[in-house]
């Protein structure tokens, strides 16, 4: 099967490859010079050099699609893709100058037609490089390349909060606090230069593996001189403009973001949104929706007056009610903080060294995202397994030889590490228990296949391990890893604090 590039239909994929600075003459000479006699079959470069690490799974699909405009933006490969929303997609991509990780944000092509979508697209990269804060993602450069519209950015090694939210579940207080102070330190600056948000939500906050929360996508981001309401389902998030229509607020009030900043201090501190999420549009036109919300302390009784108090002061229906700026939103977080972290204020209360440790390793799993290892020598499933799990907020790696996976786990142990019988025949038991014995801080899942299921019953399963039988769904794989990752990390800070 040959692919060839539309724009130049005679040249050989390896060419393009090369032009494109995707893979290097000398590595794509070696992988032709292995290939020999099928040289020319690009089918079968693509393998190789995906099995070789020289090009994605992602790259492998694009390539494979002959979709080879795109995969090089500017200076910059695109390695993964890693979220996709209704007008772009961002990648994570490699600077082919230094190497660096950066992130690429591409506007889909249904929407490179559009002026007034384009316009939108590019007026958000123009408004975010003005800025310059540990708060929010740095924009780069702004560019268009085959009628392709991106730009790059940094690249946070962490997740967003909704992630960060799914796997903690709710944080405590002092947490919670901590990183709505970010978020509102980010707003405050942008006050500052004339900007509000206009689309604050959990997925628009990312976590960096330092523990520091970013905001990105002023998409919507509202000048305080704006005027006209051209292509209003743009410019203004409909939860943003059932509130400030049914309150009287004017356009791109600054305190509209504090409300929404307080739902994601809610969710952070209990689990849970504020309101159902929802894409019927007219559910989200309701004022009832925003004026109606269950008190925070019918899910959690327990939490401390003076948090309960500043989170219904963010979240107050009508604005004049709630800070009047966030930098007043910030001295009363920082204020409530200190008093948290005063024994007296907090009846004598004392914080052990046990729960501290706990929280220093729940946040280290939270944001470091968690590596797991497959040991799977069928290429379909592991791009299924890599991208899958990848999705999900997890480092993948894949190995399908078991010696040089357990030398792997020896040298530099994962998180996690799975084994696939029917991928590595028996000897994927025995792997299983010599991992098992190492002694290290390691989880494990061993997947038996389904003419061996009998032997399940002859293996001890531990708190750091699962043993499964196929037929499995990839999901409940997922919900095993967390499972075991769970206990480890619970493991670890018992330890530790013995």
């Amino acid at each position: 099967m040959i692919f060839f590039n539309k724009k130049s239909p005679k040249k050989k994929l390896s060419t393009e490859l090369v032009d494109l600075r995707l893979v290097s003459q000398q590595d794509i000479d070696s992988c032709l010079q292995e290939l020999q006699d099928n040289s020319t079959d690009d089918d079968k470069l693509i393998r190789l050099l995906e099995r070789k690490n020289l090009i994605t799974s992602f790259q492998a699909g694009r390539l494979k699609n002959n979709e080879l405009e795109g995969l090089v933006l500017g200076d910059n490969k695109l390695m993964y893709q890693n979220a996709s929303g209704s007008f772009a997609r961002v990648y994570r991509a490699a600077s082919l100058t230094d190497g660096s990780m950066v992130g690429v944000k591409v506007l889909r092509q249904r929407w490179a037609q559009d002026p007034e979508t384009v316009k939108m697209f590019r007026r958000e990269a123009e408004v975010c490089k003005q800025f310059q804060h540990k708060n929010i993602v740095p924009i780069y450069d702004v560019g268009v390349q085959d009628n392709i519209h991106y730009f790059t950015m940094e690249f946070v090694e962490g997740g967003n909060l909704r992630d960060f939210i799914t796997i903690r579940k709710k944080l405590s207080p002092q947490e919670a606090i901590n990183y709505t102070i970010d978020i509102c330190e980010g707003l405050e600056y942008a006050n500052r230069l004339g900007y509000t948000h206009r689309d604050m939500k959990p997925t628009n906050v990312l976590m960096s593996i330092q523990g520091v929360a970013k905001l990105i996508d002023f998409g919507l981001a509202g000048e305080e001189d704006a005027s006209g309401a051209a292509n209003e389902a743009h410019q203004r998030a409909v939860e943003y403009g059932t509130l400030e229509k049914s309150t009287g607020a004017p356009r791109n009030d600054p305190r509209s973001d504090l409300y929404f900043v307080g739902t994601i201090f809610y969710e952070l501190l209990c689990g849970k949104p504020p309101f159902p999420r929802t894409k019927d549009v007219e559910e989200r036109k309701k004022p009832s929706r925003y004026s109606q919300v269950p008190s925070i302390t019918s899910l959690d009784p327990d939490l401390p007056t003076s948090v309960v108090n500043v989170l219904e002061k963010l979240m107050a229906y009508q604005p004049q009610e709630r800070f009047q700026s966030a930098t007043e939103a910030i001295q009363e977080l920082l204020e409530v903080r200190t008093q948290l972290d005063d024994p007296e204020e907090k009846n004598n209360a004392k914080v052990t060294s046990e729960a501290k440790v706990t929280a220093e390793q729940s946040l280290k799993i939270s944001i470091a995202p968690p590596t797991i290892l497959c040991v799977e020598n069928r290429s379909k499933n592991q791009d299924v397994l890599r991208d899958y799990l990848t999705k999900h907020g997890y480092r993948v790696l894949i190995l399908s030889d078991v010696d040089r996976a357990l030398n792997r786990i020896k040298e530099n142990a994962p998180d996690c590490v799975v084994f696939m019988e029917d991928a590595i025949g028996s000897g994927a038991v025995e792997a299983f228990h010599k991992a098992m014995e190492l002694d290290l801080d390691l989880a494990a899942i061993l997947i038996l296949s389904e003419k061996n299921a009998k032997t399940k019953k002859k293996l001890r399963k531990t708190d750091r391990s699962r043993i499964l039988v196929q037929p499995i769904k990839i999901r409940n794989l997922r919900a095993k890893i967390q499972k075991v990752l769970q206990h480890q990390l619970n493991d670890s800070a018992e330890l530790t604090a013995y």
